[in-house]
């Protein structure tokens, strides 16, 4: 299944950046643009998404991890993979089904799924509808200011919710609000192998800190850091504590050689 990539760097270890259930791989542009220096980087539109051709027929969550284990398998041996809310729960699938290919696991104001909880669920599969009624565009406007802080600056809201507007499409949001919509992790997170950096913005009002607790506290190989003065999205809202966090996992991790990396702030 061929996917649209956003790449940056050309030496070191291969990192695979996957998105949350509203964007695309422009969520990425502050670590393309930073981790660059040290790492190849790729961001995924996943199947359905932005530049990224539909599906032939519906994904669940298999069937997107399955497609990241194919963009790995397709670039080297083996990658170290940072997720983004559905992203997230796509990495940690995608380490459970196929632990060879995941070096290290970074997950960011996720979840262990909506099928957690019948409520979630049943508004997870309602985000199809609202979309085919509203468009992209309103859907966008909608939903797209709530993924950062109440403080973040007018630009990011603007740059978030343009990004959703142009990402999002039916059938593929529809087949990702139903892979999430039928998944419970919590099951699974103690098999997982790949050591973990879990991390959430303080004031992620869209799967929040409680979710996030709930990964960290099942992962055997794990640091759990909240992001000061951010929303869901904290990779763009405070790129520079984010990526300082990155790659003081990947230090140990990926034994990056030693050279000046920016403080966790």
């Amino acid at each position: 299944m061929s996917v649209h990539l956003e790449t940056a760097g050309s030496t070191g270890p291969l990192l695979l950046c996957l998105h949350g259930i509203g964007s695309s791989s422009a969520a990425f542009a502050p670590q393309l643009a930073a981790l660059s220096g040290y790492l190849r980087v790729l961001a995924w539109d996943a199947p359905g998404y932005g530049k990224s051709p539909d599906p032939d027929g519906p994904l669940d969550l298999d069937g997107f991890a399955d497609a990241a284990a194919d963009v790995i398998r397709s670039h080297g041996a083996s990658a170290h993979v940072l997720g983004v809310s559905w992203g997230g729960v796509i990495a940690l699938r995608l380490a459970a089904r196929h632990p060879e290919l995941v070096d290290s696991l970074i997950v960011a104001d996720s979840s262990p799924g909506s099928g957690t909880d019948p409520a979630k669920a049943a508004a997870m599969r309602q985000r199809a509808a609202e979309l085919a009624g509203a468009g992209p565009r309103e859907f966008a406007e909608r939903r797209g200011p709530r993924l950062v802080s109440s403080g973040a600056p007018p630009e990011l809201v603007r740059r978030v919710v343009d990004t959703m507007a142009c990402s999002v499409r039916l059938p593929g949001y529809a087949y990702a609000a139903e892979s999430m919509a039928a998944t419970d992790l919590r099951a699974e997170l103690p098999a997982i192998s790949a050591p973990s950096l879990v991390l959430c913005g303080d004031q992620d009002r869209v799967t929040g800190v409680e979710a996030s607790q709930v990964i960290a506290g099942a992962l055997h190989k794990t640091a759990y850091v909240i992001v000061k003065d951010a929303g869901h999205l904290a990779n763009q809202e405070q790129p520079e504590r984010f990526n300082a966090w990155v790659l003081s996992h990947l230090r140990i991790t990926a034994r990056l050689p030693e050279q000046e990396f920016p403080s966790c702030l």
